[in-house]
């Protein structure tokens, strides 16, 4: 899973963090009116948000130390 996600594109990562935010609500919902069967779900789509936002943050990191090196040298 980890290697894949390196692979994507940006847009592709941030469209995928709008997509499991929007499924996790749903999630939420339906385990409050009792109609959720996979409760496993929540945390799966959890920690697949957490995923996708650790990767666009090292991606941010790593673009911020190449302009912090270049305007050193």
């Amino acid at each position: 899973m980890a290697d894949s996600i390196q692979e994507i594109a940006d847009s592709e990562l941030i469209e995928r963090v709008a997509t499991n935010k929007k499924e996790l609500f749903n999630l939420r919902f339906q385990r409050a009116t009792g109609q959720l069967e996979n409760i496993a779900r929540v945390k799966q789509v959890r920690r697949e948000i957490a995923r996708i936002k650790t990767e666009i943050r090292a991606r941010e990191i790593k673009a911020a130390e190449r302009v912090a090196a270049g305007k050193e040298a």
